[in-house]
């Protein structure tokens, strides 16, 4: 893989910006250069196997037999992940009713230089006009005011070449990582899948005990949150990858809603119960949790937690597998508690959790091997975008 230059494309950066931008770059509205519209497709002729694509309100793509589009023209969502995603489209393709298309009417507008710089400045744009700095939904009057810098189109062009080459090292390497993901997942369930004469099965409810967590109600009132000695509050967004909690929660509880909370210390096993459900974390502070978790904090037999976490989590994963549309709409206390893990001796299990460890960490640690270098490579991609896509505006 050929490796990026820095010296070279800060000099070619240094002299894009110095020289040929001198007197600053006329900024244009989009409605004034583009059409803005939405699409007019519901998605009741989503197909799986359908010829074109079809662009919804979220990061998925579906699929139609007929479209409405043939042209090039950057695709964002009007609701839902508003300023988080982006498509560029060539071609044919049909759009959702609260999906929005931007089409360029212009030949001195590289419309691939405009997704890069809508990638990069859209999402504050649209904060910036939102009402308590949230955005849930945009409208098409909004995407016209946002303004747009245009160089001369040559310069346009090379600052394409610059970003595409950061955005295919950094697919290559996402490509790899994904197929270690795949090798690390068949050895993760083949060391899990364990037989041996020294094994016994047991549920849930036979290994351990567990509790929901709790929060004040309702949800929406100010007073639950923040404020003077303000405590971590883990919800089902909370729990990421590795095992672990987000380093830093969505929500702070605060000390008013603590005493109507569950505290949980560090170092507990913790699932998702509702949302995307199975999601499983071993905390790494305290904090106080959601209802909408379980939290494990008493073991009836000898068992190593890390171990229990790992089958817990394989567990959840064989039960999406045969669940319809490969997800859990839903668990009872039930059907939980009843689920069945292997139990081997406990040195076994050690040893189990050694290995794992160490595949998990050459495939999530971003501080070791290829995680750290697609890491490294992203901040760089993002330090060079916004050099290159910052401009003084030209006043005449």
């Amino acid at each position: 893989m050929d490796k990026i230059n820095k010296r070279k494309y800060q000099n070619k950066i240094e002299k894009l910006i110095s020289k040929l931008y001198p007197n600053g770059v006329e900024l244009k509205l989009l409605g004034e250069i583009a059409e803005v519209g939405t699409g007019s497709s519901n998605g009741n002729e989503a197909i799986e196997n359908g010829k074109y694509p079809f662009f919804v309100r979220s990061k998925f793509i579906k699929y139609l037999n007929n479209f409405e589009f043939d042209e090039e023209a950057i695709v964002i969502p009007g609701e839902g992940s508003v300023g988080d995603i982006f498509h560029h489209v060539i071609g044919k393709y049909a759009l959702h009713q609260r999906a929005y298309r931007i089409h360029f009417l212009t030949n001195y507008v590289n419309t691939r230089f405009a997704y890069f710089y809508l990638v990069s400045n859209f999402k504050s744009f649209i904060t910036k006009h939102a009402v308590n700095a949230t955005v849930s939904s945009i409208r098409k009057p909004m995407i016209e005011k946002f303004k747009i810098p245009i160089p001369p189109l040559p310069i346009q062009n090379e600052i394409v070449k610059i970003l595409d080459k950061f955005t295919e090292l950094e697919a290559e390497l996402e490509a790899e990582l994904e197929a270690r993901e795949l090798q690390y997942r068949h050895y993760r369930n083949k060391l899990l899948s364990i037989s041996s004469d020294d094994l016994q099965w047991k549920t849930l409810g036979e290994v351990a005990e567990y509790r929901r967590g709790s929060f004040p109600q309702p949800y929406g009132e100010n007073r639950w949150y923040g404020g003077e000695n303000a405590m971590p509050f883990v919800q089902v967004a909370d729990v990421g990858k590795n095992m672990r909690l987000v380093e830093n929660t969505n929500q702070k509880i605060s000390k008013l809603a603590q005493t109507k909370s569950v505290f949980v210390p560090a170092e507990i096993v913790l699932v998702t119960l509702q949302g995307s459900i199975g999601r499983v974390a071993i905390t790494q502070y305290d904090s106080y949790v959601d209802r909408t978790l379980a939290i494990f904090q008493r073991f009836n037999i000898k068992i190593n937690k890390k171990y229990f976490a790992y089958q817990l989590e394989r567990k959840f994963a064989v039960e999406k597998e045969t669940a319809r549309g490969s997800t859990i709409k839903t668990i009872t206390k039930e059907e939980f508690t009843k689920f069945k893990i292997p139990i081997p001796p406990i040195k076994e299990q050690e040893q189990i959790v050694t290995i794992l460890d160490k595949f998990d960490a050459l495939v999530n640690d971003i501080s070791i091997g290829l995680p750290a270098e697609l890491d490294a490579r992203r901040k760089q991609y993002e330090y060079y975008r916004s050099k290159l896509l910052t401009f003084k505006e030209y006043v005449q």
